[in-house]
């Protein structure tokens, strides 16, 4: 959590809140990843793409 706390900082002080759609947008590929690795779950996100 603090590294968040800390990137949020960053944006904050150098006015650079264009980055924060990438990193949530590779926070949910990621999650994705993770998802699909063997799971039940992996058919139904399968269908998304």
């Amino acid at each position: 959590m603090e590294m968040v706390r800390e990137l949020w900082s960053y944006m904050g002080s150098r006015k650079k809140f264009w980055l924060l759609p990438i990193f949530v947008m590779v926070g949910v590929f990621g999650t994705l990843v993770v998802l699909t690795q063997g799971t039940a779950v992996a058919p139904f996100i399968y269908t998304l793409f």
